[in-house]
């Protein structure tokens, strides 16, 4: 059986490393010529997901990967804030956590290293179809067809492979505009690297302005302590936020912007919103290199509306089935699971256990699960963020967060 992964993003290259693991006979195709070129920033991988990553890989790629890695439970308690800095309150105790934050670019790399000569690099998709044979084929943009026994959409939030499937999109705008950035900590004043610490937190103000932190230190917060196994991106302590606001004309066109002159109009966008100006120094102080604007999409959050199609030679994972928002930091680790899930159906198909529409039909199961659990948590916060943005929903963060904040203070 040939499996044929379109996309070389994380959940593609988990599924990639997973079924060379396994013997199954595999290609991986992805329009970049360098994992190390791309988007985003950090991931969080649960315990969940780092049990799919095991898996897939082998103890010496998952060592390294715990060595460049973040732990959650070295960090303190998250934090809540209001667009003046004034705290409103803690995110439970991450002691028991397992959870970890590793860069994006070196996940990437070492799931890349994994999948070995399997993954071609540089090759662009431009659909997918059938033979004449009724085999699922690849088709590519500057190269002859690719035939396959299994297809796997693996290309993100624009899926060619899930649109083809479901016949159209199976995802749309969230409502919410996001920008992102890097902020070492040494380069905060004093007052906000006390205020902001060791540990991540969201400030949520009026008409749908929030604020993201989270705190990334591979080095000096190792979720595995072997120095000489660490090969992470970031090497001191950093913030790396997110910022959001909701879609519109006016916001949309932020998307063109780059580098210095986007951080410059995101800081008066929150200025107008009446921040104060320390909660915005982690923007002021970012690389300008790093900021850059993205569009949240997201998928139902019913079971029932993923993977909208009957189970067959092509299917897909990730957010090319469910699209999910950065708000609750599952994305990439529910599509690691996709791909652990995918991979040992597959297995079953390769001894004779169970053909391959079955395999497909029970994974396909799995992953409307697993992506119904992620979107409705991320939702939540989209919502509360959107909430805020009327006359009412504006009236009633002003008033309520000051409540908080003194609650907070007489809890202290």
């Amino acid at each position: 059986m040939r499996v044929v992964v379109v996309g070389g993003g994380i959940g593609g290259l988990a599924l990639g490393a997973g079924l060379r693991r396994r013997g199954l006979d595999v290609s991986e195709f992805d329009r970049d010529a360098d994992v190390a070129a791309t988007g985003g920033y950090h991931i969080t991988l649960d315990g969940r997901a780092q049990s799919a990553l095991r898996e897939s890989v082998s103890r010496d790629i998952m060592q390294r990967l715990l060595a460049s890695s973040s732990a959650l439970r070295l960090r303190d308690h998250d934090a809540f804030w209001d667009r003046r800095g004034r705290l409103l309150g803690h995110g439970p105790d991450l002691g028991d956590s397992s959870s970890v934050d590793v860069d994006r670019v070196t996940l990437r790399t070492l799931l890349a290293e994994a999948d070995g000569d399997d993954l071609h690099l540089g090759r662009t998709v431009a659909g997918v179809g059938h033979a004449d044979d009724g085999a699922p084929r690849v088709l590519f943009t500057d190269a002859p067809p690719v035939s396959a026994d299994l297809v796997v959409g693996a290309d993100g939030t624009h899926s060619l492979v899930a649109q083809h499937l479901a016949g159209g999109p199976t995802n749309r705008p969230a409502g919410i505009l996001g920008f992102s950035g890097r902020t070492l900590v040494r380069d905060l004043s004093p007052g906000e690297q006390q205020r902001l610490g060791p540990r991540s937190g969201l400030a949520i103000g009026p008409r749908g302005a929030a604020l993201y932190i989270g705190f990334l230190d591979p080095v000096g917060k190792p979720a595995l302590d072997a120095p000489e196994l660490r090969m992470s991106v970031t090497t001191e302590p950093t913030y790396i936020w997110g910022a959001m606001f909701p879609g519109s004309t006016v916001t949309d066109s932020l998307r063109h912007l780059r580098d210095g002159e986007l951080q410059a109009v995101l800081l008066s966008r929150f200025h107008e919103r009446g921040w104060a100006e320390h909660t915005l120094e982690v923007i002021a102080r970012a690389d300008p290199h790093s900021v850059a604007a993205y569009r949240f999409n997201a998928s139902s959050t019913r079971t029932s509306d993923l993977a909208p199609w009957p189970a067959g030679p092509i299917t897909a994972l990730g957010d090319a089935v469910h699209a999910t928002p950065p708000t609750a930091g599952m994305g990439a680790g529910t599509a690691i699971r996709d791909a652990a899930g995918l991979s040992e159906n597959l297995s079953h198909v390769a001894d004779g256990t169970t053909t391959l529409t079955e395999a497909v039909t029970r994974y396909e199961a799995g992953m409307r699960r697993r992506g119904s659990e992620a979107l409705t948590r991320a939702m939540r916060t989209v919502r509360l963020i959107l909430a805020t943005d009327s006359t009412l929903g504006a009236a009633a963060t002003a008033v309520t967060t000051p409540i908080l904040a003194a609650a907070a203070r007489l809890r202290r």
